[in-house]
């Protein structure tokens, strides 16, 4: 790897993705580079992205036709334009954005404290020092607004390391949308003063908007994802819990009751006057939503592992299709292969991060792993050394795995776990 001293920062470059026009700050060093989407960044000591996830850059599942998750990106898209008042503006629609972003548009930009956890390195993938692969869709968010943008929707592949199961992987998409408010429609909606300088704020108001700018905002935003979630999944009971975002406030998420059971489906806020003001737009109000699209499809479409998204098989993806109903694209199983489960036992430092760990097995077997489990941890009497053993299932599924193959596998992810986190095998 290479210090962060040796590259240097060259003029943001118009790129294309998909042949759709984008943005980035591009990064070159010497000759030592890390190829994301297709862009060039130098790496240096900070650098943690693994090829396997590097790798999903180029992938481009939103853009797939057929694809389940572009489906449900269709449709979210298609609702909120075709249920738009007589004056509101049209969304457009942001599903080409190149997922390297700068710390400052990913952090910063929204306002995340700069003590706040979702900075931390085993949560995210840096590409170097001042650039990572985006951690949500609204590290756009700024650039947008800045840009002219008052209605709009982003969607795209958001990084994060995280744990191994069958409803978590490092590699996910996300959706959000933005719908900004003119001082003239507030007044006209209201009747009021849009601002107002109170400096405290309290559950229902920012400290700069008045008590009915809020309750404008809200009830809008409400109504309208009210909407989108009875058109995804027909009539349903609905909650609202109140929730905090750095970037909203108020904020809420939105749970359905489906299924016997209560389901969150996304979250959304009140945009915080400050990033607006920083974004060039200190004379308009609105609303922001996110949510995740395997989350949904997952549960649309009965898919019971996170992994399914990112097969090539035919008799996965054959399934779907933009002329069907949700209703007909309910998942069928096409094989249910034996799993093969290996422990993996070790003393571990105090610095130790279970993502890291996570890293490690996703590196070695990719999607051959479908579950990691920490099934004991204990400290010895005499030396005081921690202890843990994670419980690694192996299972394809596209075929038998075999146990020669597995063994394999499992020696190699022993051997990097203990050079590359300094555990202690036992």
């Amino acid at each position: 790897k290479m210090t962060s001293c040796c590259y240097r920062s060259v003029a943001s470059s118009l790129l294309r993705r998909n042949g759709r026009a984008f943005t980035t700050a591009r990064v070159c060093c010497g000759d030592k580079a890390v190829d994301v989407g297709g862009v060039s960044f130098a790496s240096d000591d900070v650098t943690n992205a693994t090829p396997s996830i590097l790798d999903k850059t180029n992938r481009n599942l939103l853009h797939i036709p057929h694809h389940p998750l572009k489906i449900i990106k269709d449709k979210i898209e298609s609702h909120l334009n075709a249920n738009l008042g007589f004056d509101d503006p049209k969304f457009s629609l942001h599903d080409s954005l190149h997922p390297a972003v700068s710390l400052k548009q990913n952090f910063d930009s929204l306002l995340i404290p700069d003590d706040h956890p979702s900075r931390s390195p085993s949560d995210n993938y840096f590409i170097n020092a001042s650039t990572m692969l985006r951690a949500h869709t609204s590290a756009h968010q700024c650039d947008l607004v800045k840009s002219g943008e008052r209605s709009f929707l982003v969607a795209g592949d958001v990084y994060r390391r995280d744990e191994i199961d069958r409803s978590h992987y490092p590699v996910f998409h996300q959706m959000e949308g933005v719908r900004l408010f003119s001082l003239n429609e507030v007044n006209k909606a209201t009747n009021a003063s849009v601002f107002f300088n109170n400096d405290v704020r309290n559950e229902l108001q920012q400290e700069t908007h008045s008590l009915e700018t809020s309750q404008f905002i809200g009830t809008h935003l409400k109504d309208t994802l009210e909407g989108l979630v009875d058109h995804l999944f027909g009539p349903v009971e609905k909650r609202w819990v109140e929730c905090y975002f750095p970037f909203t406030h108020p904020s809420w998420e939105l749970e359905i009751f489906f299924d016997n059971e209560w389901l969150e489906v996304l979250g959304c806020g009140v945009m915080e006057q400050e990033l607006l003001d920083n974004s060039g737009a200190d004379s308009s109000v609105g609303w922001a939503f996110g949510l995740g699209l395997e989350r949904l499809a997952m549960v649309l479409f009965d898919i019971p592992d996170i992994r399914l998204f990112w097969s090539e098989d035919e008799r996965f993806l054959s399934q779907f299709h933009e002329s069907k109903s949700i209703e007909e694209m309910k998942f069928k199983p096409f094989s249910k292969y034996p799993p093969c489960s290996k422990d993996i036992s070790f003393f571990h430092p105090p610095s130790f991060a279970e993502n890291e760990l996570m890293d490690v097995v996703r590196t070695v077997a990719g999607d051959l792993v479908e579950n990691v489990e920490c099934i004991d941890t204990f400290t010895h009497p005499k030396t005081k050394k921690s202890s843990r053993t994670y419980r690694i299932v192996y299972r394809s599924m596209e075929r038998t795995v075999t146990n020669d193959e597995i063994n394999e596998l499992q020696n190699k992810i022993r051997q990097d776990a203990e050079h590359t986190l300094g555990v202690e095998l036992r």
